[in-house]
Parts: C-alpha cells; sequence; structure tokens
C-alpha cells in the first residue's frame, strides 16, 4: 500500500545524524549499486570519504556515515565517535553486546532506507567498514534478513562470536565476502582476524576471500584499496546502461 511505502522512506533521527555527519559521493553515472562503509573508532565518514571516492565507479554510489560520539572505556570514557563501547584490544570476551545490537539495527535501518529512497535493491549494496566499523558491518551483513551485493571487513574481526550462530540469517551467509588485514596490526591482532575468517569459512568456502599485507599495521595501503577497487568491481559490475 501506498502508506507502509511511505513510511519505509522515513528514517529515524538516530540514523538520519549518521548520514547528516558523514560524507555521500554520489554516482556520475546512472547509479546502480552503493557502497555503505563503517569507520574505525575515533574517526568520522569523512576519514574514508576520500579514498572510496578515488576507487569508486561511475555508477557507484558511496555512503560512509560518522557514529555518534559516546564515552569510550578502553580511552579512559573519552567521547568519540564510536559505533559501541570497547573494553579493551586484549580480551574480546567482554563486548559491548547492547551497544553492538543497537548500532546493527541501525545499519540494517540505513540499508532499507538506501533501497526504499533510490529504488537500488539489496544485492546490489555492499556493507563495509575498518576496524570496529567492519566488526559491525560482518555482524549487521550477516544478521540481515535481505541478500546483500557482498561484505567487506578491513583490518577487523567478527563481533559477538558467541552469539552470531544462532542470529545469523541464510541470507549472506554465502555472498561476496572479502576480509583484508595487516600481519603487523598492532591494534586488530592479526591473529583475530585470522580467527574470525576461519569461521566465516565454516559457511563461505566458494564466494570468500582472505588477503594478507606483510608488513602492514592497523591501517590501508595503496595495494589493498587497488584490491578492493577490484573486488567492487566483480561484485558490483556496471548494470545495462550504466556505463
Amino acid at each position: 500500500s501506498t502508506g507502509s511505502k511511505m513510511a519505509a522512506t522515513t528514517i529515524s533521527q538516530a540514523v538520519g545524524e549518521l548520514i547528516k555527519n558523514g560524507v555521500v559521493h554520489n554516482a556520475t553515472a546512472k547509479h546502480s549499486a552503493t557502497l555503505i562503509f563503517l569507520h574505525g573508532l575515533g574517526d568520522t565518514g569523512h576519514g574514508w570519504g576520500y579514498s572510496l571516492k578515488e576507487i569508486k565507479q561511475p555508477h557507484l554510489k558511496v555512503v560512509c556515515p560518522t557514529a555518534a560520539i559516546m564515552p569510550v572505556t578502553i580511552n579512559g570514557g573519552y567521547r568519540m565517535p564510536s559505533w559501541f563501547d570497547i573494553y579493551s584490544l586484549n580480551d574480546k570476551s567482554k563486548q559491548d553486546e547492547p551497544g553492538i545490537l543497537t548500532a546493527a539495527a541501525q545499519v540494517q535501518e540505513l540499508l532499507e532506507y538506501e533501497q526504499t529512497s533510490t529504488g537500488i535493491p539489496s544485492n546490489r549494496i555492499v556493507l563495509g567498514g575498518f576496524s570496529q566499523g567492519g566488526s559491525l558491518a560482518m555482524y549487521s551483513a550477516l544478521t540481515y534478513g535481505k541478500t546483500l551485493g557482498g561484505i567487506l571487513a578491513l583490518s577487523s574481526y567478527l563481533s559477538l562470536h558467541h552469539i552470531i550462530q544462532e542470529k545469523m540469517t541464510d541470507m549472506n551467509k554465502e555472498v561476496p565476502f572479502l576480509q583484508c588485514h595487516g600481519d603487523s596490526d598492532p591494534m586488530v591482532n592479526y591473529k583475530w582476524g585470522q580467527l574470525s575468517s576461519e569461521f566465516i569459512q565454516t559457511f563461505n568456502k566458494k564466494n570468500y576471500k582472505f588477503k594478507t599485507y606483510a608488513g602492514l599495521g592497523h591501517s590501508s595501503t595503496p595495494q589493498e584499496m587497488l584490491d578492493v577497487q577490484d573486488w567492487l568491481s566483480e561484485v558490483l559490475p556496471p548494470t545495462g546502461g550504466a556505463m
């Protein structure tokens, strides 16, 4: 009905703020696909907006929302943009479960809004992120009720590994999935990335790729961005008329 369609294109204030405080790079040709990318702790959408704009194809729209500002335990309660609270870099056993679930619901609302406001179907949307943002992107995608175009995780790990199996839907178990990690990462240990990788490969062997960058710390490299560019071109190619 018209009423329900109208309701679907509205957005909550919280999610509206994420977009408003972030950055959007619109397609420069016919818009036929979207990348939604979540930044790391203490950053903003602008931190990744430029480098993703540099590698995007003309038909691709890039949305880099900015997380709300909140106190972060690991940083002594200092307030900064953060998707959820982080208690420790050494121990993943204690995680901010309510915060992650709230943030995932907002990311899924953002996915819905992108579809209803643009007409782009879910399977033409890639959800990705760096570090904390990648962690949230993985959890949000794997628990989402519609099939996405792909999942992208840079220098990251899977959140809430203890409940993900019961929360996971079948929709995104086997979608294209690229995980990248530097083997000298002092923040998000490379081993965490490997453990997440091992778990993901229990349900996604066919379309999953893990790339290691020798000597890379907690950041990105031009080579990694080229690999991301190639992968995006593969999973979100131009559709007819989008060239």
